[in-house]
Parts: structure tokens; sequence; C-alpha cells
């Protein structure tokens, strides 16, 4: 790739606004979780920045609503690049509360009831991972959050 290509991939303002989304709403995640008096380590705060899912607001929505609403602003509603952001950003969302957040719950009582029947049975129990999906405020918070930053990045 040529640097030229990078940089204007870099600079680009529907990039730039999804990328701070993302990232404020991990860090405010991460912050909400130590207001809730969570005792977490240093390495456990790290990782919700990075990439621990679940949680007040959905960075996955925010992503996707800036995403969505700075196409909007630099190549209008009537744009096919807008439709195809709009229609990826409510599979996104959708997905986040349903499939994610289903598999989640499964997962947790998966758990329970593995390590309950280790316990009696005295058999090795491996436990599967536990993805945290969202309730619906979480989305919908995550959402407005990108759609903020996108509308002030794009008029600011």
């Amino acid at each position: 790739m040529r640097v030229e290509s990078v940089k204007a991939f870099i600079e680009n303002p529907i990039f730039l606004s999804s990328i701070l989304s993302w990232l404020l709403a991990q860090l405010l995640k991460a912050v909400i979780v130590l207001l809730k008096g969570h005792r977490r380590t240093g390495r456990e705060i790290l990782e919700t920045i990075a990439w621990r899912t679940g949680g007040m607001p959905s960075s996955h929505a925010a992503l996707v609503s800036s995403m969505t609403t700075q196409v909007a602003v630099q190549e209008g509603f009537k744009s096919n690049l807008f439709v195809v952001s709009f229609f990826v950003a409510l599979i996104v969302m959708r997905d986040a509360m349903g499939v994610r957040r289903s598999s989640g719950i499964q997962a947790r009582t998966l758990n329970i009831l593995g390590r309950q029947l280790a316990e009696k049975s005295d058999i090795e129990f491996h436990p599967v991972k536990e993805v945290y999906g969202h309730a619906p405020l979480e989305v919908v918070m995550g959402a407005l959050l990108g759609i903020f930053i996108a509308a002030a990045y794009a008029f600011l």
C-alpha cells in the first residue's frame, strides 16, 4: 500500500468518528464499572477498554451508528453507501441484543449446571466462554453516543 492511501484512510471522517465512538464507549464502560464499586485490577480495566463485550454503553452500537451518521453527512441519505451502512447498523445492533445476549445467558446457565454436575459426579468440567450481549437500553445509549459523536465531528 502507498503511504498516501494509508494516510487518507486514517484521516477519513467516517473512520475517525467511528473509532472515536468505539473508544469513548469502551472508556465509559470502564468508568461505569469502576463507579459501580466493582474491584478491578488494572489489567481487567485495560481488557474492558480494549475488547470486552457487553455493558453500558454498547460500543458496537456506538461504532455502527457513528459510521452510519457520518456516511449520511458525507454521502447523503440517498446514497447507496448510506443504505448499506444503515442496514449493517441495524443487523449489528439487533445481534447485540438478540443472538449474543441469548447465547451469553445460555453459556452462563450451562456453566452453572456443568459446575454443579462436576461437583456431584467428580468429573472434570471445562466451562464454555460466556459472550455478553446487551440489554436494549445499552444499545440505545451506544447508538445515541455514536450519533452525537459523528454529528459533533461533522459540524463542530
